[in-house]
């Protein structure tokens, strides 16, 4: 059985270290210029970028440079400049969906490996050998495509990469392909300036020429989202993947935070690694990632119609083991033997914490906390703080999770 990367997000350095710390095997990213993530994104330098790659490089794994907009013709006279330079740093891959781009990759870059974006909606076989016939290296295929697709495509096209989606939000457009942002807002999605208006709070109003005639819709604690798509989860999915021979899983996230690419790159590390050993998915694994911040999840397209034993098996995991980011521990002090959190949200003497750390986690129950003073508190005083916990030295480093129950 092959053995798939897992290729995780890197908005900044931090993620990129935390990626490769928690089991990715190559990550990717992106100058805001170029690429459909301008906020948040750390990348905007040479500098940066230079650092990222060099670190990727040098424990073995893979830096992926994505330029993935649709530019116009100003950016389409700034980007072999600004590229040349970047090319000399060697990424292991540029991700791509522009022809345009592709074509002048190709021609002044010759031996630079393309990855095909998302953002092309390559839904089929025939599509992915037109690609390849273009000189691609991989195609990143479309998220709406069933796990038997997926499948077809691989048995025709045996000898290219194909990479999809497993983890992430989802846009409620084909494959991000959104004029809603650019209409409503004048931040053009395709340019990397996605307000997110698919998010945004609506109301139904009633048409005039149908009385009375109202659109059933759902409405839970944080009110109502008519255009919102759950976030993907397709964990479970993971050992058919592999068997079937996909070469990369993508987990989405380049505005997200360390901690969502350390649970993220921690869960699906070990859901592969027990696919191809024959070990079925761990349900804890299912608990981990409910505790990130989501809106929801789907598994998407990779299955049309999900029986009752596979809907038990998704809500049969342990409410008990769902969890909240609180904090990170930043340094041990061996004369106090504690550690000093970096406090990001409530937790208190008496809650069972979780460390997440890449040498393994620990569970706990917490039964002392001290503030900078060294006087002994009850309760974390609230984002920022620093606050010195009971947890041994060689979990620096790690993540703090507090269990909801």
């Amino acid at each position: 059985m092959s053995k798939p990367e897992l290729l995780a997000p890197a908005g900044s350095l931090a993620m990129l270290r935390t990626a490769l710390a928690f089991g990715a095997d190559a990550v990717y990213a992106g100058q805001p210029r170029y690429s459909l993530r301008v906020r948040n994104n750390e990348f905007a330098t040479l500098r940066a970028l230079a650092e990222g790659i060099a670190e990727v490089h040098a424990q073995g794994k893979r830096f992926y440079l994505v330029s993935n907009i649709y530019p116009r013709n100003a950016k389409l006279l700034t980007y072999h400049d600004d590229m040349a330079t970047i090319i000399g740093l060697k990424p292991d891959a540029l991700i791509l969906s522009d022809p345009g781009l592709i074509g002048m990759v190709r021609e002044t870059w010759p031996e630079q490996v393309i990855h095909l974006s998302v953002q092309a909606n390559t839904v089929n076989w025939a599509a992915v050998r037109f690609w390849q016939n273009l000189g691609i290296a991989r195609v990143i295929l479309s998220r709406e495509l069933a796990l038997e697709e997926i499948e077809e495509i691989r048995q025709r096209c045996p000898d290219i990469e194909l990479e999809v989606f497993v983890h992430g939000a989802m846009c409620i457009a084909h494959s991000g392909r959104c004029l809603l942002s650019g209409y409503l807002s004048r931040r053009d999605a395709n340019q990397g300036a996605c307000a997110n208006s698919c998010r945004w709070a609506y109301r139904v109003l009633e048409e005039t020429e149908r009385p009375g005639e109202l659109m059933p819709i759902e409405e839970d604690e944080h009110g109502t989202y008519i255009l919102n798509s759950r976030d993907l989860r397709a964990i479970e999915h993971v050992a058919r993947l592999v068997e079937i021979g996909v070469d990369s899983l993508k987990i989405e996230g380049r505005t997200k935070s360390p901690y969502y690419v350390a649970r993220t790159c921690q869960a699906y590390r070990q859901a592969i690694d027990d696919a191809r050993a024959g070990r079925t998915l761990a349900p804890k694994l299912l608990s981990d990632l409910e505790g990130l911040s989501n809106r929801g999840y789907t598994d998407g397209f990779f299955q049309r119609h999900h029986d009752a034993a596979y809907q038990n098996y998704l809500r049969g995991h342990s409410a008990s083991d769902r969890s909240r980011y609180v904090g990170d521990a930043t340094r041990f002090d061996p004369a106090r033997r504690l550690m000093e959190i970096r406090v990001r949200n409530h937790f208190a003497v008496g809650d069972r914490l979780e460390a997440i750390h890449p040498s393994g986690n620990r569970d706990w129950v917490l039964r002392r906390m001290e503030n900078t003073e060294g006087e002994d508190i009850q309760v974390a005083p609230g984002n920022m703080h620093r606050v010195w916990i009971d947890l041994p030295s060689e979990l620096e480093g790690a993540f703090i999770a507090r269990f909801l129950s």
